[in-house]
């Protein structure tokens, strides 16, 4: 037996994002109304039909909403065409398209309806993804109002995750009547569910949800210092919609002209996830985003600055070096030599491409600060060959030799190397004995050049 239920679900297709995407991109709401006249609308309620009840609630919402500009409404029907039993599943037709000012369409024909057939919810909603033309800069709503729960073995969740996956963003707003804690259970798959005891409670959520679909909700991100204080900013913030993974819009985070986070407009129908593009990233993912409110979103970022610099000279040109979280392999960003980067507080490894390679550990980064890293000037290593050949740079440390760098096929080079004692070992490609390797050391001094000549 069916449960008796009138629920609203907002299946929202383009989300107002920012103020400026509010006012000026989105130039149109469409409204889909999903009506049901399944044969259990007959059903009494409150001392009368259903089906009266239901209509009554959608027409004064319907005159409503018609005195509001830029919004173009229509109606699906499911339950209508055949007379149940049997059941016909497929009994869902779009009644009246969209259009301007089309409310007596609807009107009329919610008035001339029969309550008949079955509930054919989820391909109602398979179908209503085809009901919007292409249309760009609008928000597409589409609202579902029934009895009861899916007759025809259909599921409306997976339906929902259907959409999602078409870039449809679905968080419903459930309104029942008198439910058991099963029914409850089996809509929550699908959104929000409320609980309405009379008709006048329901058309108060109703009146709700329509708000929370309509008004701004704004928020700001407050990204926090070592001290809990909402300085940090200039960076880009991703905002995906957590439950379908979809990325939504990227903001570059500011602070207003009073120094406080710039105000953006989110929909409180999406749960937000936002990656705050941070070295290494900070996630938000425990969003709650309360319905015609200003929101606060807090996230500790705190942060300095990272640069190396080498001492005496400017010979190093286009080097970089690798920038680790302490202790771990993952590289977080290979930096340029001399310019300042910012990363959040915490120690880090570096690995610097100089030849040979520098290796620093435990580098601590401190709030607001910039730390700074020196290395030694290079020395400059002139290698001339007579032919082509084969051949390696090590550097002596400890009495071992470490490789550094090779130098195949080529008669001339010229390499910066680090202060140090090294070793080359190089033949000529025309020799065909490995006895004929030669072996010179030779030591690189800072700011000077050594010339090795074979």
């Amino acid at each position: 037996m069916k449960k008796i239920l009138l629920f609203l679900s907002f299946l929202i297709f383009v989300s107002f994002l920012t103020k400026a995407q509010y006012t000026k991109d989105i130039k149109t709401t469409r409204i889909l109304f999903i009506f049901d006249a399944s044969n259990s609308m007959n059903g009494k309620w409150e001392g009368k039909k259903k089906i009266e009840s239901a209509r009554k609630i959608l027409i004064k919402l319907v005159d409503s909403l018609d005195k509001l500009p830029n919004t173009q409404l229509a109606l699906r029907i499911y339950g209508h065409q055949y007379a149940f039993p049997p059941p016909v599943c497929t009994d869902s037709k779009l009644e009246v398209p969209f259009a301007d000012n089309n409310s007596q369409k609807i009107k009329e024909k919610l008035n001339s309806i029969v309550p008949k057939g079955t509930t054919p919810i989820a391909y109602s909603l398979q179908l209503a993804g085809g009901d919007f033309p292409p249309m760009k800069n609008v928000r597409n709503i589409i609202v579902l109002i029934t009895d009861g729960i899916e007759a025809c073995d259909g599921d409306p969740c997976a339906i929902a995750l259907m959409l999602q996956k078409k870039n449809i963003t679905v968080k419903p707003y459930i309104i029942g009547i008198g439910l058991d804690m099963e029914t409850r259970k089996a809509f929550e798959c699908v959104g929000n569910v409320y609980n309405a005891q009379n008709e006048n409670e329901f058309e108060d959520m109703l009146q709700v949800v329509v708000k929370q679909t309509f008004n701004k909700t704004s928020a700001q991100i407050n990204l926090l210092d070592t001290y809990g204080k909402a300085t940090e900013t200039n960076v880009n913030m991703t905002f995906y919609n957590k439950k379908t993974g979809e990325l939504l819009f990227n903001l570059m985070h500011t602070l207003n002209k009073n120094g406080n986070p710039d105000v953006l407009y989110m929909d409180p129908k999406i749960d937000y996830k936002i990656i705050v593009h941070t070295i290494p990233k900070t996630i938000i993912d425990n969003i709650k985003i309360i319905p015609n409110k200003h929101n606060i979103i807090r996230k500790p970022a705190p942060q300095g600055y990272l640069i190396v610099k080498q001492q005496n000279g400017n010979e190093y040109r286009n080097t970089k070096f690798i920038v680790r979280e302490s202790n771990k392999k993952e590289t977080l960003y290979a930096q340029d030599f001399n310019k300042p980067e910012k990363y959040l507080t915490g120690i880090y490894d570096l690995e610097i491409l100089t030849l040979p390679r520098i290796y620093k550990k435990g580098i601590k980064i401190s709030q607001s600060k910039t730390t700074i890293l020196n290395i030694p000037q290079p020395g400059l290593l002139n290698i001339s060959m007579p032919a082509k050949g084969f051949g390696s740079i090590y550097v002596l440390k400890n009495g071992k030799q470490e490789w550094v760098y090779n130098i195949n096929g080529i008669t001339r080079e010229t390499i910066y190397l680090q202060p140090g004692n090294y070793r080359i070992i190089w033949r000529t490609a025309l020799a065909k004995k490995m006895d004929l390797s030669q072996i010179k050391n030779f030591k690189v001094i800072s700011g000077r050049s050594v010339s090795i000549k074979f």
